[in-house]
């Protein structure tokens, strides 16, 4: 019943705020070329079918790659803060202050060092999930019951076990919180990169349907993307309830 819900209350918003769309668009008269009705959009969706299936191959394959970078980035830096107070100083600021640099000023840089093709979108979609990656492998490490590690101690074991024992299971969950928000923000990432510079790709085509007044072909690319965000925090979802059953367990006790 619980899932049913889930699953039926979004899609009733999202009815009655199609359904208010379509009305708001026949009775003020609106232009297609300014905000198409959802006919237009599914329409779009039809018969645009094999140019976005295209475009939305390319940007998936954007986000997978950008997303891979920076779930073995984050792990790996994650780990490393926690386990040094050097590094930790050294490094964590400058992870915190890479979240101030505007990607939308970053990504035409890219495209100038690493030219059109693959690469800068990668690099800025890596760098967009990166960090909600990172501070939840911190936080998830940092967050082991200290007893347990005296305990581990007493019975002699050395700092590689203790990790592999108690600190990374206890981070699992910190991590899936990082990857949920990342593998989002991957999404946004790799439009971005596409929209500084790209020859193919989600971002590309509302670049070029934009400029072309074919509104409706824009809002068929949006509903794709969102889609795909979705699609992918529901997965990163599934998977963490089979790796991790018992956290749902004590989830449903609360």
């Amino acid at each position: 019943m619980a899932v049913i819900s889930r699953v039926f209350a979004p899609l009733l918003l999202l009815t009655l705020a199609v359904a208010a769309w379509d009305v708001w668009v026949r009775l003020d008269d609106t232009p297609a070329w300014f905000l198409p009705a959802p006919s237009a959009v599914g329409r779009s969706l039809r018969d645009d079918r094999g140019l976005l299936a295209h475009h939305t191959w390319v940007t998936v394959q954007e986000i997978a790659l950008g997303f891979a970078v920076a779930l073995a980035a984050g792990v790996l830096v994650g780990v490393a803060i926690d386990g040094s107070r050097v590094v930790e100083r050294a490094l964590y600021p400058i992870v915190i202050a890479s979240q101030a640099v505007p990607i939308v000023a970053l990504a035409p840089l890219l495209i100038v060092w690493f030219g059109y093709g693959l690469t800068p979108k990668v690099v800025v979609t890596a760098l967009v999930a990166f960090f909600p990656i990172t501070v939840g492998v911190v936080d998830g490490l940092r967050s082991t019951d200290r007893e347990v590690l005296a305990m581990l101690r007493t019975f002699g074991a050395g700092r590689w076990r203790r990790f592999r024992l108690a600190r990374a299971p206890s981070a699992l969950p910190g991590l899936f919180s990082g990857v949920r928000i990342g593998v989002s923000l991957a999404v946004i990432g790799a439009v971005f990169g596409e929209y500084a510079g790209s020859k193919a790709g989600l971002g590309y085509l509302i670049n070029i349907s934009s400029g072309r007044l074919l509104t409706s072909r824009v809002f068929a690319c949006v509903v794709i993307l969102a889609a795909l965000a979705v699609v992918l925090f529901a997965a990163v979802a599934v998977l963490e309830r089979l790796l991790l059953p018992w956290r749902r367990l004590v989830t449903e006790e609360r």
